[in-house]
């Protein structure tokens, strides 16, 4: 279940994969997306959620185009279902339209089935949840466990909080739309991505400052309307999952994190093109401290790495894997140029102990 967070809080709560069941499992994800990151320093990279399958790790990802989704016909003050069904289409077609990336969805109708239910539909509403005071927003997903297929993926917007669907937003409320796109993202496969800086408020919440991807897990304040837009991160990673005849066109860089000749698992390494300032990243996944960063454009890149220090770190892995977190942000020796169409060639980048 993926989770969306009142800004008001100190403390980043998450969870992981649970009630594993036979070929079907219902993971819950608990994602976060307000002001609760733990330090004011950005952290960058894209996470595809990941099931394991034997020796193997698969990517949860829709097996057939277009998605299928329905919007419940219950609506909340000043938002009617057929508003969230414009706002969500909005999120939708944001994604779809991402030219190097297949997936695409499609909306069926009204219904008065809840989201959250496992129907075998996939469903967007309203749902009060005072009870939930952090929760703006979550995603379930259901999946084929030997697949790592997604069969079913809802998404709740807690009714306790004042929604709006304004074009330019309203005073103390939030953006359904913005909310929508980073549940899309959640409901396409794709994690968070730590591509964004806050700072300390004097409630001890976090106030965003900056974000650079719509899968970044602090959610803007109210009234506030900057995260309908998809970013380079975001458009890596559901190009990543779903590519498109011209994501072939894209580069990668890959390597490993290491410390003293062994693997570091959990780093983030970021890849930096100068010639646009666009940034894309992915964490070292494997105790080898392997990573591959897709969706690349040709060209030189600066290569950055950084441990997960400056975020609550099981919004991005299981609370019981091995993330270092303890050594020195990084830049590699030298530019790192991306071929068309190939990789870098694998590079290494040794960090040491803070």
């Amino acid at each position: 279940m993926t989770e969306h967070r009142k800004p008001t809080h100190t403390a980043q709560a998450a969870g992981q994969p649970g009630n594993v069941r036979p070929f079907r499992a219902l993971l819950f994800f608990w994602l976060i997306s307000s002001f609760v990151l733990s330090h004011a320093a950005p952290a960058l990279a894209y996470l595809e959620f990941g099931v394991q399958v034997g020796d193997r790790r698969v990517a949860l990802k829709w097996g057939r185009v277009p998605v299928r989704y329905f919007i419940n016909d219950q609506g909340v003050a000043g938002v009617g279902p057929n508003d969230l069904q414009a706002a969500a289409n909005r999120a939708f077609s944001t994604w779809q339209a991402v030219p190097t990336s297949s997936i695409a969805y499609q909306f069926v109708g009204f219904t008065s089935a809840l989201p959250r239910e496992e129907d075998g539909q996939s469903t967007l509403g309203f749902a009060s949840r005072p009870d939930l005071d952090r929760v703006l927003a979550s995603t379930n997903i259901l999946l084929d466990q030997t697949t790592g297929e997604i069969i079913e993926a809802d998404i709740f917007f807690n009714s306790a909080f004042p929604w709006s669907v304004a074009p330019s937003g309203e005073p103390d409320k939030y953006d359904l739309e913005s909310i929508a796109l980073h549940e899309v993202g959640h409901l396409s496969g794709l994690g968070h991505s730590a591509l964004g800086e806050t700072e300390m408020r004097a409630d001890g919440g976090r106030l965003v400052i900056a974000a650079e991807a719509a899968m970044f897990p602090i959610a803007f304040p109210p009234g506030n309307v900057s995260g309908r837009t998809l970013r380079a991160d975001d458009i890596a990673g559901i190009s990543d999952l779903y590519p498109e005849a011209g994501f072939s066109d894209a580069g990668s860089i890959s390597g490993r994190v290491t410390r003293d000749g062994r693997g570091v698992f959990g780093a983030h390494v970021v890849a930096f093109d100068p010639a646009d300032g666009s940034l894309v990243g992915q964490f070292s996944l494997d105790t080898e401290g392997r990573f591959s960063i897709l969706g690349l454009r040709p060209g030189p890149h600066i290569v950055r790495l950084e441990p997960l220090d400056d975020a609550d770190v099981v919004s991005f892995f299981a609370a019981d894997q091995p993330v270092d977190l303890d050594f020195r942000v990084t830049f590699f020796d030298r530019l790192v140029v991306v071929p068309r169409g190939g990789d870098s060639g694998s590079i290494e980048l040794k960090v040491v102990g803070k």
